[in-house]
């Protein structure tokens, strides 16, 4: 237990938990409310991915919660689901929880096989054109609610949808009505009666679920952007206006106090105060969270299939922002994380906090170097930060519940601000044009289309273009040449005149793989007709793949056709090992012509001369 907590260290780790806490309420409530799961998503969120995520985890001064690629990935798959479940986010829940649990273990998976550390190898373009995007959406995202603007509650706007709600509606009896049995094409009598009894309110639930969707993500909002500023409600981007402005002016008088708390609670505050007439979050229920059992007893694997890949996504996105910040924490404290550990963690941490209701969170890398420089030395500071959120939450909920929304969507714009990778954006100019090209691709895919599939895209993009690469560099190295510019290796100098007609001498230097099959097809049809054994020197081939395997047989098999031995000097271990594998040795070159020396080739060659 001593080496687990290290209780010398009680005071630093209490004080550093209870000021990253501090730190995260107002980012857990932003965050939820981003989420479109609510604040207390966000808060709930917070209080166990940081408990158990430091409790389990392998970065003893991490903090843990929610974060902006994690909130901006959870937006995607709730609002997904949502809309699958025709917008009744109560009926969505738990296929949505379902999905964060299912992230959760994969990432417990991940690090019980050992792929902690191989996280590190997923390319900066793709990281660096995501964090942007991140970036956008949230900026983009949070212009209506820092105005005062929402589409569902603009009645003119909502009527517009009403012809596409009653037909939405209409689908979806039909569709009830097939899987019932109940639908015969010669007999809509039953379908014309459920369609009689559509109510007024069902239209406009409808409608207004319709209009949110289209008003939502970045093309949503930039669609509908010119109607909320003719909408504006002047004294909500007057409360957004002040909590952008004392966040990045509070940073100037001190550090040592976090400015998003002061602007929190400063414009809560007024709008309180003075009695204001502004718009509260949604309201945080009171008492101990408890878990969502519909998670259980209402699974299906067809609400959940196709976001399989999204629960991949989240927990790969999870795992690299978590071991991102341990890498941080470690250059601050001169320690080493062990990174496996820290996906266990982290998995622990996120399928709790799915089961009781809260989304998915990470490694937060100003939580966790606020911790730091407070004194937080072992994983006790992170169980401390949870805990102080838990009691926020029973003792503050109704007070919290009055934050104003345009507060936290200030909050969350200058969120948006500092998390794009300006490092990246400056080095535009400068990086190699297909590094750059990634970079772009993910921004811009992940900002106006998917998130999800943008990654998967730059991912295979920087794959291909890294295994090009690498195939260039390697195909140069293995100096697979024209047999004109062939030339003679120093044992070969000395090599009989009267049978340089007779045999050719061919040399592999370097790797044979997919990348240098094709330059090697093409040279071995040059060897000449006079030639009737052909000797392939392969003592520089330290490694032939595959393709190269598959090459080197069609060659050789070509030329055996053609009545030519073939010779094969200095073998080494793994190409030999493949050649006996498909069965080259022996079938097409007995071991009789496998030397390990060039003296006894040419002895084999004066011997054996026709």
């Amino acid at each position: 237990m001593k080496k687990f907590f290290n209780f010398k260290h009680f005071k630093g780790d209490v004080f550093g938990g209870i000021t990253a806490g501090i730190v995260a309420l107002p980012l857990a409530l932003a965050f939820g409310v981003s989420s479109g799961l609510g604040p207390s998503a966000g808060l709930i969120g917070a209080i166990f991915v940081s408990f158990f995520a430091a409790l389990f985890g392998g970065t003893n001064t991490q903090i843990s919660g929610p974060t902006a690629p994690m909130t901006a990935v959870s937006m995607v798959v709730i609002a997904g689901i949502v809309a699958s479940f025709n917008g009744d986010i109560s009926k969505a829940l738990p296929a949505i929880l379902t999905v964060f649990l299912l992230a959760g273990i994969i990432q417990v998976g991940l690090g019980l096989i050992g792929l902690g550390k191989y996280i590190k190898y997923i390319p900066y373009p793709v990281v660096s054109g995501f964090m942007t995007a991140i970036g956008v959406i949230i900026l983009i995202t949070q212009i209506l609610p820092s105005i005062g603007y929402y589409p569902k509650e603009d009645t003119a706007y909502v009527t517009e949808y009403k012809p596409q709600a009653h037909e939405v509606i209409l689908d979806n009896i039909l569709k009830e009505e097939a899987g019932e049995g109940i639908l015969v094409l010669d007999n809509f009598k039953e379908t014309i009666k459920k369609a009689g009894y559509i109510t007024t309110d069902q239209v406009n639930k409808e409608a207004q679920t319709l209009a949110g969707k289209d008003a939502s993500g970045v093309i949503g909002t930039l669609k509908i952007l010119p109607r909320a500023l003719q909408n504006i409600n002047w004294l909500e981007l007057l409360l957004a206006l002040g909590t952008i402005f004392i966040i990045y002016g509070f940073k100037r008088i001190t550090t040592k106090v976090p400015s998003t708390l002061v602007a929190l609670l400063v414009m809560t505050g007024i709008a309180m105060g003075f009695n204001l007439n502004y718009r509260p979050i949604e309201e945080i229920p009171s008492g101990i969270p408890l878990p969502n059992f519909a998670i259980f007893t209402e699974f299906s694997f067809g609400s959940i299939t196709p976001y399989v890949f999204t629960a991949l996504t989240l927990a790969l996105l999870g795992a690299i922002d978590s071991l991102l910040t341990s890498v941080v924490a470690d250059n601050m404290t001169k320690t080493k994380h062990n990174p496996n550990r820290e996906l266990i963690g982290q998995g622990i941490g996120n399928s709790i906090a799915a089961i009781f209701g809260g989304i998915p969170g990470a490694g937060a890398t100003i939580r966790t170097v606020v911790n730091i420089n407070a004194g937080g030395k072992t994983r006790l500071s992170g169980m401390v930060a949870g805990v102080l959120l838990l009691i926020i939450l029973l003792a503050l909920g109704p007070i919290a519940s009055q934050i104003p929304a345009a507060v936290l969507a200030g909050i969350l714009i200058t969120v948006g601000i500092g998390v794009m990778d300006y490092k990246g954006l400056k080095a535009i100019p400068y990086m190699p044009r297909p590094e750059v090209i990634i970079m772009l691709i993910v921004m811009v895919l992940s900002s106006v289309w998917n998130l999800v599939y943008a990654v998967g895209i730059g991912l295979v993009i920087a794959s291909l273009m890294f295994m090009k690469k690498i195939g260039d560099l390697t195909a140069q190295q293995s100096d697979v040449k024209s047999l004109k510019k062939e030339t003679a290796w120093a044992d070969e100098k000395n090599f009989p005149e009267n049978l340089k007609e007779e045999v050719f001498i061919k040399h592999i230097k370097g790797p044979l793989f997919f990348g240098s099959t094709s330059d090697f097809q093409r040279l071995m049809r040059q060897i000449p007709d006079t030639a009737h054994t052909i000797v392939i020197r392969m003592d520089r081939m330290q490694y032939i793949d595959q393709s190269g395997l598959y090459a080197l047989e069609d060659a050789i098999a070509e030329l055996v056709k053609q009545d030519k031995k073939v010779l094969l000097v200095d073998l080494l271990e793994q190409p030999q090992y493949l050649l006996e594998r498909i069965d080259i040795i022996p079938d097409l070159v007995p071991k009789e012509q496998l030397f390990t020396d060039f003296d006894d080739c040419i002895a084999w060659i004066k011997e054996h001369r026709q």
